[in-house]
């Protein structure tokens, strides 16, 4: 790949830049949506909106980008040279620009990312001072920081599922901060965040696998941990 110079060629190995939102939140998009699909991916489709499509090379939101996948925390001095890393490693990914998108926030990261058979989408964003939102995961409305103790439940859309996934972490004796669900329509599949204040043990996240009208249980620890 060519070489692209940008602001980490200009600095030390502290993660800084010209603005906070184009490095240190592009690398904590990263490390939660590698959580989402279970591991450091083989192949990403990266799509950069509006002031991200313009500015990602010149404020090193590439390299941010590259290294927060390969799971590199935001003060890594490999940052710096992530897109050699990743070339050198066999990680296979590409680059694309949406300039001017009035539905997506000013600072918008769209990831579609591969790991063997599996595959997800997760859309983040990038609101300053190191803070994110991940607005959706795989087509569902998600809008969670990844600053906390995360649950995401893709469920049958059933009678009783909120409130009986509410009192199973309440048996955690574990704070919910957030919850939200969204469904793609009526009786269709749900998706449930959860925010919590701390973590969950993982004899819970196996029995509520286990209920046949869970379909999928994803549960991400603070991504700075």
């Amino acid at each position: 790949m060519a070489n692209k110079s940008s602001i980490f060629d200009m600095i030390g190995p502290v993660m800084i830049g010209p603005s906070s939102s184009h490095t240190a939140g592009v690398v904590r998009i990263a490390r939660a949506a590698i959580r989402v699909l279970g591991g450091k991916p083989q192949k990403a489709l990266v799509t950069f909106y509006n002031s991200f499509a313009r500015t990602y090379e010149g404020h090193g939101s590439d390299k941010a980008i590259i290294g927060g996948l390969m799971d590199f925390k935001t003060d890594d001095p490999r940052i710096k040279n992530a897109l050699d890393i990743a070339e050198e490693s066999g990680f296979e990914y590409k680059f694309r620009s949406i300039a001017n998108s009035s539905i997506h926030h000013p600072n918008t990261i769209k990831l579609n990312l591969t790991l063997g058979e599996r595959t997800v989408e997760v859309v983040g964003e990038s609101l300053g001072g190191g803070i994110i939102n991940i607005s959706e995961v795989d087509g569902f409305v998600a809008n969670f920081s990844a600053k906390d103790h995360t649950l995401i439940i893709k469920a049958e859309d059933v009678s009783g599922a909120i409130a009986f996934i509410s009192s199973v972490i309440a048996q955690e004796k574990t704070n919910i901060a957030t919850m939200s669900v969204s469904r793609k329509g009526k009786n269709d599949r749900a998706c449930h965040v959860i925010e919590m204040d701390s973590g969950i043990n993982k004899i819970t996240l196996e029995y509520l696998k286990s209920l046949p009208w869970i379909k999928e249980l994803i549960y991400i620890p603070d991504i700075d941990l």
